[in-house]
């Protein structure tokens, strides 16, 4: 070792000697938190246990399990697009009015005419393309994420009114090989939850092992010193919300599987619970930081509470104000962990 690096090496020596702390020592606590997503495993656990007291002869049934992970994979697949959305320092507000959409085009007897791949096709195109319009407005058009994704919820919403005369429609005997995604069952769970274990696993690789998922993190962090790096910003943020797009459209697919139905109610409230899952699993708001596993821990987190109301019996009006709590004590812990690392 050169002579000019000892110095260095004997201050830091010292900073440990004067701390009253061992040079490998870490308390129990402080390895616990560097355990990623420990507290969101806990939170599990602990629901896990509540359910277990309150109803034991209802929770702990695979019945229930698989009534679970049904109900959050079409939101999880949702929750996939959002997390890339919001680590670019972007939102999306529309993407339950998107579903929606898509779920209606695919169950028009026009497109239901030329069968199951086609009406799977039409829903990813449809949530696709207007993804890339969303995209489009925010890069090229300067709007505000808020704003434009604001706007394409209720025009998503409304237009798919229009296209079904509000009313709710049904999938066609002929077209039951979609249905087949939620009844056919491969090892007890249904197809519809690998298509989302399948999503969450496409989604991870490329967060964290693709130049795209790097370009995400720098976008989000810090859009300026991305384009000087040589990054397209303004393409890149496009490229955000068409990913975003395509997974409503998956999840518009997993939707009509599910209810046999098309119907421009579908989706209600899924951005929030999307969001609010995002934030819970420890992705920022302001971008540049956050995790595929983050966001779908905090998803099981909020569809174990809406499984346990239910199996409670317990008013749907509390579980909208409990969820409420949930997002501002997570933005709040978001922030002090923020404040303590400044």
């Amino acid at each position: 070792m050169s002579d000019s690096a000892t110095p260095a090496v004997e201050e830091k020596a010292t900073a440990r000697a004067q701390s009253g702390k061992p040079a490998s020592g870490m308390t129990l606590a402080g390895r616990a938190g560097r355990i990623p997503h420990l507290g969101l495993v806990v939170a599990l656990v602990l629901l896990a246990i509540v359910g277990l007291v309150t109803k034991p002869e209802n929770f702990a049934t695979s019945s229930n399990l698989v009534s679970v992970l049904a109900l959050a994979s079409t939101i999880g697949v949702i929750t996939v697009g959002s997390t890339f959305v919001i680590i670019g320092g972007g939102i999306d507000l529309s993407v339950g009015a998107l579903m929606a959409l898509a779920s209606v085009w695919a169950t028009t007897l026009a497109t239901q005419a030329y069968g199951p791949v086609v009406m799977i096709l039409c829903a990813v195109l449809v949530g696709t393309g207007a993804g890339l319009l969303n995209g489009f407005l925010i890069s090229y058009g300067r709007m505000v994420p808020f704003i434009a994704t604001l706007a394409m919820m209720v025009a998503a919403r409304g237009l798919a009114q229009r296209m079904s005369n509000q009313r709710t429609q049904l999938v066609q005997p002929d077209n039951d090989a979609i249905v087949g995604l939620s009844t056919t069952r491969v090892l007890g769970l249904p197809l519809l939850v690998y298509v989302f274990a399948l999503v969450v696993l496409i989604g991870w690789v490329v967060l964290n092992r693709t130049t795209f998922g790097r370009r995400t993190y720098a976008v989000g962090g810090n859009p300026e010193a991305a384009r000087l790096a040589g990054i397209d910003v303004r393409k890149h943020t496009l490229m955000l919300y068409a990913l975003s797009g395509l997974c409503c459209g998956i999840a518009a697919a997993l939707i009509m599987a599910r209810t046999t139905t098309g119907s421009s109610t579908h989706g209600d409230l899924y951005e929030l619970d999307a969001i609010a899952a995002v934030i819970i699993g420890g992705t920022l708001l302001t971008g540049g930081r956050g995790t595929i596993i983050g966001s779908i821990l905090g998803l099981l987190i909020f569809t174990v509470i809406t499984n346990l109301f239910i199996l409670n019996g317990l008013n749907t009006a509390d579980q909208l104000v409990a969820k409420g709590l949930i997002i501002v004590v997570a933005v709040l812990l978001q922030r002090r962990s923020l404040n303590l690392r400044t």
